[in-house]
């Protein structure tokens, strides 16, 4: 045995030998079993989201969890033995293997791009945790990639499935209240006032890793719904603090003022912040106005427009169906070639504006888009 071993490393050597001599026949015939699925590599557990993903993926009849790699070692070695699939500590070689179709990609953010690109080159279909990348000229080289290789790449913003929020882009789109003239969009939750982010959770608070706080991350959510219904933006102004200084490098209490082509408005809030209170989404239009998560706790619509038969007490007797979620739609187009309703291009948007609004925040102006 090798002098430079740590004890503690000699133990993890002979275990991770005796488990891959138990587990080989175990993986052989995992393998065979595997026909006709979406085989999947886990591409790190950093994101608080991932094992979730990895339980979607282990969970559905048509795909198959296979490997797993990790950025952290320790953390990878433990979910693989979790799942039950084996561990590769290097990516490219997780990349070459044969027995990989796709990847779900859930590292630090500003590792995405790379991962993306290495993935691309292996004809990898792709499945990431928001946001896509930190910049938006990251973005445009992933789109470019993605879009030449034919490939399936899913971001998951699962807010787009919501009947509701279907319901409220329905009566955007259908002119229901007539031209959007200011939307209002809130996320919050108490993650700075609980100190949840620590161990290997603490890169949500690096702003080097995760590209901001509340807002880059939480506040994804309700920054894409914003720009979905928005459009083309044209400025934004924000303003951004760490309220608590828990998490003293990122924000933790965030607010942006968004004006678009349309010569629409839009006030988005996000904060870690928040013990209780809704999380509204809002629109005003000429003729009307549209909101869901509200202290009604129903979707509310008020519009001359809209037949009261199909109304009840200003609440819509019937929301539009929801959609499948982001890995059903993404398993879908890779086997059956169906349409997603969610692309790379989405995420690249969703990045520019984020990035707006850091730089407007760091740079104490509005930012005028696109950016140079």
């Amino acid at each position: 045995m090798p002098q430079h071993w740590t004890r503690r490393e000699a133990i993890g050597m002979t275990l991770g030998a005796l488990g891959a001599t138990r587990l080989g026949p175990l993986f052989a015939q995992q393998a065979e079993g595997n026909a006709g699925k979406v085989r999947v590599a886990m591409l790190s557990f950093a994101h608080v989201h991932a094992n979730g993903y990895a339980d979607q993926v282990k969970g559905h009849s048509r795909a198959a969890l296979s490997v797993v790699w990790d950025e952290i070692p320790d953390r990878g070695r433990e979910r693989a033995g979790a799942y039950g699939v084996p561990f590769e500590p290097d990516l490219a070689r997780a990349l070459d293997r044969d027995d990989i179709d796709a990847v779900v990609v859930n590292a630090p953010t500003n590792m995405h791009h790379d991962i993306y690109l290495a993935a691309v080159e292996k004809r990898k279909h792709i499945f990431t945790e928001k946001a896509l990348t930190i910049t938006t000229s990251d973005a445009d080289r992933v789109v470019e990639a993605v879009e030449a290789s034919g490939l399936k790449f899913m971001i998951s913003l699962p807010s787009r499935c919501s009947d509701e929020v279907l319901y409220v882009k329905k009566v955007v789109d259908e002119g229901l209240i007539g031209d959007v003239t200011y939307i209002r969009t809130r996320i919050a939750h108490s993650a700075a006032l609980g100190r949840w982010f620590g161990g290997y959770s603490s890169w949500f608070a690096d702003p080097v890793a995760a590209g901001g706080g509340g807002l880059f991350d939480l506040g994804c959510h309700t920054v894409d719904i914003t720009r979905w219904l928005g459009g083309p933006p044209k400025s934004v102004v924000a303003r951004m603090n760490s309220f608590t200084g828990n998490y003293p490098d990122v924000d933790d209490n965030a607010a942006a003022v968004v004006e678009f082509e349309s010569k629409a408005l839009a006030v988005m809030e996000c904060a870690w912040v928040q013990q209780a209170g809704p999380n509204p989404i809002e629109v005003y239009g000429t003729e009307g106005y549209v909101g869901i998560r509200t202290t009604a706790g129903r979707p509310v619509v008020q519009s001359n427009k809209i037949p009261p038969d199909a109304l009840e007490d200003s609440h819509p007797k019937e929301l539009p169906p929801g959609l499948p979620g982001p890995m059903d739609q993404w398993i879908a187009a890779i086997l059956d070639g169906t349409e997603m309703t969610i692309t790379v291009r989405d995420g690249r948007n969703l990045t520019e504006l984020l990035e707006g609004c850091y730089r407007s925040a760091a740079e104490d102006r509005a930012i005028q888009f696109p950016m140079l």
